[in-house]
């Protein structure tokens, strides 16, 4: 038997489950502005996952290549929950009026 898909799957999960917080997280510390980072990353994990032999590891890394660039819509989307009042915003960066992408 095979364990290479309940390995993946479980990884993509975990990933997912990962990067919730840490989005949250970055965009109350340094507002949505922090995304080339995630874009720095996601570009960095994928080109590792190239070169790794390893099929499942080479996976794993892709996985959490691609959780880092979708964390880039993410960032945009936190930025739009703290503007509609779901989430507490930072005081440091929240100017009141008008949408924190056009500031």
């Amino acid at each position: 038997m095979h364990f290479y898909g309940i390995l993946l799957g479980l990884s993509s999960f975990l990933s997912i489950g990962v990067f919730h917080p840490i989005v949250i997280a970055c965009e109350y510390r340094f507002s949505y502005r922090c995304w080339p980072v995630f874009l720095v990353a996601g570009l960095v994990l994928l080109g590792v996952s190239l070169y790794i032999a390893n099929v499942i590891l080479s996976a794993i890394i892709g996985v959490i290549g691609f959780s880092c660039l979708w964390s880039i819509i993410e960032l945009f989307q936190q930025n739009r929950r703290v503007e509609s009042g779901w989430f507490p915003a930072n005081p440091k960066h929240h100017t009141g009026g008008g949408s924190r992408a056009e500031q």
